[in-house]
């Protein structure tokens, strides 16, 4: 199964249950089910031999009757190993590298066993999903987009809400595929570098700080990472670093330059890049937040990078560019309750433009930043046929709530931007239309 979009939405359904109005919180699991089906067999998808997400997405006809799908990873049973906690993640992570894919599934379900110590190995699992990004995107077709870390959020995250004794299927699910190739490890090696040559090794140092960026500061980080090249913001780091800034204040400001890079995407085709470099930055928060990994501070490095290239990419893209953010005419004369009713309306007839411009005028009016957070959050869930969109529009409005920079509102822009103008398939009201229908919510 296309089990990234899969585990990923059933991810985001636990915090949209509680974003969204009350009378939609099953909503976001719906579009989960809905979707499955399409995500079954990607690979004969690929092929041409089974209907799905693939085939829909690059328009592949299917002239037969689709083969059963098949298991490509048989399920495995846990190999215990020998030695230090340490040793035994990295001879984990090693074998991830390799990409022996069933031998460090194995080692992992092993060092599951290790309840008292499991926090560090989940630590380890969403880390070798952060290392593992591509090293370029401009011309390029093998892509990792940061995917695996997504997946290994996904997994920690349902498996902790099942609880671990009724979650061998979604450790199933996540973690054999972070071995999968293609692997891409050279940008963090680059970050490695970096902290080790200019920084002086002091991670755990530079971990501890935690001083705000000065809305200069950010300012200068943002254009460095949207409009320069990668030196000048590998320069712009370490300069804030060696300041005192704290790592997870620079990163919330790296998050408003992604947020940026979806603003200026046009095309509804063009969003990929721009919307997983988004993704990457709200999970490496979550990683933030979530563990004291030690090798953290590098991963900074590779957001960046990762955020750089998606500027220098949907630069280079045509349809894409800097957009002024102008409020529809007659906006002013609009109560709050007026410009949300208008704001859902060009979420869901699809006018990016339009919906950036609303949600501009709303916050500017000083209203309700709530009510605007719960309509921008249903809308993404309305919007269906790949839930692994509404994920993205959460992301968006999670990192708003924690972050720290000074134009985060960036970030509810970006929401709206994405929304409304990424890349749909088929009829993308159909599945809401059928649960309001089913619930008797009129289309509400």
């Amino acid at each position: 199964m296309n089990n990234d979009h899969c585990l990923l939405s059933e991810r985001v359904c636990l915090p949209l249950m509680s974003l969204v109005r009350p009378e939609l919180r099953l909503l976001p699991l719906t579009q989960t089910v809905w979707y499955m089906p399409t995500g079954l067999d990607p690979w004969n998808q690929l092929l041409g031999q089974a209907p799905g997400h693939y085939t829909r997405l690059y328009d592949i006809p299917v002239n037969q009757s689709p083969p059963m799908p098949e298991v490509h990873w048989p399920d495995q049973t846990p190999l215990p190993v020998d030695g230090s906690l340490r040793e035994r993640l990295n001879h984990w992570l090693t074998l991830v590298q390799r990409g022996e894919v069933l031998t460090s599934y194995r080692v992992f379900l092993g060092l599951m066993e290790d309840v008292p110590n499991r926090r560090e190995v989940l630590a380890q699992l969403a880390f070798a999903g952060l290392i593992d990004v591509q090293d370029r995107m401009l011309h390029n077709r093998s892509y990792t987009t940061g995917h695996k870390s997504y997946r290994a959020r996904a997994t920690i995250e349902l498996g902790e809400a099942l609880g671990w004794e009724s979650a061998h299927s979604v450790l199933y699910a996540g973690v054999p595929d972070m071995a999968v190739g293609p692997r891409w490890y050279s940008t963090y090696e680059m970050g490695c570098n970096i902290v080790q040559n200019l920084l002086d090794g002091r991670d755990q140092e530079l971990l501890r700080q935690d001083a705000p960026l000065t809305p200069a500061e950010e300012a200068m980080l943002i254009d460095a990472i949207v409009r320069q090249r990668e030196p000048s913001v590998i320069e712009a780091l370490v300069a804030l670093l060696k300041a005192g800034r704290g790592a997870r204040r620079i990163l919330d400001a790296i998050q408003v330059a992604s947020a940026q890079v979806i603003l200026e995407t046009g095309h509804p085709n063009n969003f990929s890049m721009a919307q997983h470099g988004f993704e990457y930055c709200n999970t490496l928060g979550w990683f933030y937040d979530t563990f004291e990994h030690p090798h953290r501070l590098k991963l900074l490095f590779v957001a960046a990078s990762f955020i750089n290239r998606a500027a220098e990419h949907q630069a280079n893209t045509p349809d894409n560019g800097p957009r002024a953010i102008t409020p529809p005419p007659g906006t002013e004369s609009l109560s709050s309750g007026q410009m949300l009713a208008r704001l859902d309306e060009a979420l869901l007839a699809l006018r990016p433009d339009e919906a950036v411009g609303l949600t501009a005028a709303y916050l500017k009016g000083g209203f309700d930043r709530a009510a605007l957070l719960r309509l921008l959050a249903t809308a993404a869930c309305k919007l269906g046929n790949d839930p692994h969109n509404q994920e993205l529009g959460l992301c968006l409005l999670e990192d708003y709530l924690h972050s720290t920079a000074t134009d985060r509102d960036r970030l509810l822009l970006a929401s709206a931007k994405h929304t409304a103008g990424h890349r749909k398939y088929g009829d993308p009201l159909e599945a809401y239309r059928r649960f309001a229908e089913a619930f008797d919510l009129d289309g509400r």
